[in-house]
């Protein structure tokens, strides 16, 4: 494990320690958790954008694309136990 130094406001400092010992945690053990919590966000949101331009460039070469309120009834109908209609692909 490697040391890492933080220069922090005087202020933050003291929210941390408040709101660390509310959780009972030390302040390193929270922010700890916190630098965790917002990387896994970080890469979350990364791969979701990702997939996003995977997806825009996947219809720019093919132009196939599904109606969303088509497949969100198709869904709902599915979970439901209903006999659902599977949407059709659109050409654009």
């Amino acid at each position: 494990m490697s040391t890492t130094t933080l220069k922090l406001p005087d202020d933050l400092k003291e929210r941390i320690a408040a709101v660390a010992a509310d959780a009972g945690k030390t302040p390193h053990a929270f922010m700890v958790d916190a630098l965790a919590a917002q990387t896994a966000l970080a890469e979350r949101r990364r791969a979701f954008v990702d997939a996003a331009v995977r997806a825009e460039q996947d219809v720019a070469e093919y132009g196939v694309v599904y109606d969303a309120d088509a497949v969100f009834c198709y869904l709902q109908d599915t979970l439901a136990g209903k006999r659902a209609r599977r949407p059709k692909a659109v050409k654009l």
